[in-house]
């Protein structure tokens, strides 16, 4: 694979305790953290019902993707986008399991809707009104990985922006046993081909799992949610520069540098 680039526009960033990427910014950095934060994400995109009815996962990737396009000066209707889970909605998926193998007759519409995997993706669109293509995109551990690769790509061949979002959410009942995953983290990367802003450049190498180093203030943060493994880019970015591998897949790592020009 040849490396692909970007400029990274915008960012965004939420997970209990640091509520925002100026909040995890100034932990990283510092390792302070705000007194009083926010318990669960509240994205203004959404009515009040449909705030309070949205799953976590829902609302934390509508609220990174926003602040992605608001500190990036982007209209999100105008952005194609790339939404990257390992899991989707797994408390939903419990649910559904459950009452199907207990009471199938009352599985409810309303929450089976909220399963699938690009439903964080349709909300998206529909609040914001984007025609543009909107992909879902999961692959365990390298679900962050694959969604960046996406995202490049899509620049590559003449996108001028794109907005990457990427989410998890808690495991409950049985399925914490086999898809574990803990609190709620998203991360949004608004990222254009020209301008201004951090440069970023990607490519795939064989995996080397001597060099996955998890060991940075964001990283140690919400390191047993599902997508831990794109921690690390947020503490390169947080410095402005340096050097990651993230995970790609069963045989590849993702290198990605991040410079300042």
């Amino acid at each position: 694979m040849s490396v692909l680039a970007a400029r990274i526009e915008g960012i965004g960033f939420w997970t209990r305790g640091l509520p925002s990427w100026t909040a995890a910014r100034e932990h990283a950095l510092t390792g302070a953290s705000p007194a009083e934060a926010a318990t669960k994400p509240s994205p203004s995109l959404l009515p009040a019902n449909e705030r309070r009815r949205a799953p976590e996962t829902v609302a934390v990737a509508l609220e990174v993707a926003m602040a992605a396009c608001e500190a990036a000066r982007r209209d999100p209707a105008s952005l194609p986008s790339v939404f990257a889970s390992t899991h989707g909605e797994l408390a939903i998926t419990d649910y559904m399991c459950a009452t199907l193998a207990q009471e199938p007759r009352s599985l409810s519409p309303i929450r089976f809707h909220n399963s699938v995997h690009n439903a964080a993706a349709g909300y998206w669109t529909i609040g914001t009104g984007a025609m543009q293509p909107a992909n879902a995109i999961s692959a365990h551990e390298a679900s962050f990985a694959q969604g960046l690769i996406e995202a490049l790509a899509q620049l590559a061949y003449g996108s001028e922006a794109v907005l990457l979002v990427a989410y998890d959410g808690q495991a409950v009942g049985p399925l914490a046993q086999v898809a574990p995953s803990e609190g709620l983290l998203g991360g949004a990367l608004v990222l254009a081909s020209e301008g201004e802003g951090i440069s970023l450049r990607a490519r795939l190498v064989p995996k080397d799992a001597s060099g996955d180093v998890r060991n940075g203030p964001l990283s140690q943060w919400a390191a047993a949610n599902a997508m831990a493994p794109m921690l690390p880019l947020f503490d390169v970015l947080a410095r402005g520069e340096g050097e990651v591998r993230l995970p790609a897949g069963p045989a590849h790592d993702l290198i990605v540098e991040v410079t300042r020009d």
